[in-house]
Formats: structure tokens, sequence, C-alpha cells
């Protein structure tokens, strides 16, 4: 009789097997079975991040026009800054903050640090890159901020993602954009923007989505609404694309994922690589 041994000479070919063989057959062993609503629940976060993007973008395109003041958009965000601190402290009762260790005093400090520095160095921001022509700068800036949407921490376990490329990418956009508006003022204004869009607002969603999960679906929905209405002033076939666009990733991919997960069949048997479980750093002391 066959035996799947390799120690010992039997009268057999090396590849037979026999009828046995299959009987150890799997498929889709570590399948995930998704639920719509919970891929739909999970999609708001590429919403939102592409609706950031849509909001900077036209931020400095009213700044640009001189529809929007340095002063006024300032304003609104240290407004909206602060609405947002306190809310991130509101939901979960200071708990993160507690864990953490940090104190208000020591937020209020590195925020003086940034607004002192940034105002320091906005003329400088202004001059970088005159040097370089408008067509090439809009075109690093569309490639950064699309960089940033590509590396950003969705909540997926991927070598791809990477936060701090991400951010680095979409402030870099922030920088060339800047210095193509009128005064250091407006690089001032527009590169603070850039850091609380963001930087701030995603550690605010990620609170509300793991804290009050009906806040942040709402909160989604409040914020692709403005965005698009903001870009409906701009272009009115813009504000369908991109609202084609929300729909789809939202409520299309989601069903596509469902109704491809159906067709998922993957065999798993004696033919699979061998996997060491056992832990085997003894041996190497």
């Amino acid at each position: 009789r066959w035996q799947k041994v390799l120690y010992e000479r039997q009268p057999f070919p090396d590849n037979y097997v026999d009828q046995r063989f299959l009987e150890e057959l799997r498929k889709n062993v570590h399948a995930r079975q998704y639920r719509y609503q919970a891929v739909v629940f999970q999609s708001g976060a590429v919403v939102q991040q592409l609706c950031s993007v849509c909001v900077f973008v036209l931020t400095w395109w009213y700044m640009d026009a001189g529809l929007l003041s340095p002063q006024g958009l300032f304003g609104a965000a240290l407004l909206s800054s602060l609405l947002g601190y306190v809310l991130f402290d509101a939901v979960d009762g200071g708990a993160g903050r507690w864990a953490s260790g940090r104190t208000r005093w020591a937020d209020l400090k590195s925020t003086l640090v940034f607004a002192a520095f940034t105002y320091g160095f906005s003329p400088v921001l202004k001059t970088l890159t005159e040097s370089i022509s408008t067509d090439t700068i809009y075109a690093m800036s569309a490639l950064m901020l699309l960089g940033h949407l590509i590396f950003f921490d969705y909540g997926a376990n991927a070598a791809i993602v990477s936060s701090t490329l991400s951010l680095n990418m979409a402030i870099f956009a922030s920088v060339c954009l800047a210095s193509r508006l009128p005064r250091s003022l407006h690089a001032f204004v527009m590169v603070t923007f850039a850091m609380q869009i963001f930087a701030l607002w995603p550690m605010l969603q990620k609170k509300l989505k793991a804290r009050t999960p009906r806040c942040y679906v709402a909160v989604t929905v409040l914020f692709a609404l403005a965005a698009l209405a903001a870009l409906a002033t701009v272009s009115s076939v813009g504000a369908v694309l991109f609202a084609s666009l929300l729909l789809a990733i939202s409520c299309l991919c989601p069903y596509c994922l469902i109704r491809l997960q159906l067709l998922k069949d993957n065999i798993h048997g004696p033919w699979d690589e061998a996997e060491i479980k056992e832990d085997l750093s003894r041996f190497l002391m």
C-alpha cells in the first residue's frame, strides 16, 4: 500500500498518488464573507478623503480667483479646528488623551510653534518655486495629491499603506499650489489649512468611526454634500462627475465585491507548501 512518506523505498513512481489524494481538498478556507452594509460603511474613508482633496483644491481656486480672503479662511479654519478639538475629546470622554499622557497645554504649544514657523517661512514658501513654470507646478500638485490618495491609510493592512508618505505628499502639493497665490499671507493660510484637512481631520474621522459609527456616517454624508455644493459653483459638469464617482465607490464597488466573492474558488490541500507554526527560536540561541 502506498504511503505518503519519503524515507521509505516504495514500488511506485515519484509522482504517484492514490485515490485518497483529493480527500484533503478544501475550498475557500480563509475566504471572508462580507456584508453589503459593512462594506459601504468602510468605503466612507475613501469618500471622505476624496472630498478632502476636492475641498482643498476648491479652496485654493477660490483664493487664487480672489473670491475668498485669507483672513476669512483662517478664521473659519480656526473655528472649525476648535470645534473639532472639543469634539475629539468629547467622543471618548478624554480617555485617549489620558492614555497618551498629552495635555492641552502641550497641544497649544505645538499649535503656536507650528503657526509661528509657518508664518515666518511663508515668504520663502511663496518664492520657493518661482523658477518653475506654472504648468509644471499644477502637474506636480496633481501627482502628489494622487499619491496622497493612493498611500493614505484607509484601515487596510497592506504594504502600500504609508501615512507619513501620504501626508508629506499632500503638504508638498499644498506648498506647490500656495506658491502661486498672490501674497505670503495666502501661502501661510493655505499651508495651515492643508495641515488641518490632511492631518487633523482624518484623526477626528477615525475617532468618530471607532466610537460613534452613526455620527461618522452623518458627518461623511454632510461633508460629501458640502464638497459637491462647492464644486457645483465652479463646474456643474464636474459636480455631476464627482457625484457619480462617490456613488460608484460607496454603492457600486461594494456590490461588485459581494458578487465577486461568490465566484471565489481557492483550493487547499496536501500540495500546499508546509507552514512551520512551531516556535523555532530556541534552536537559534
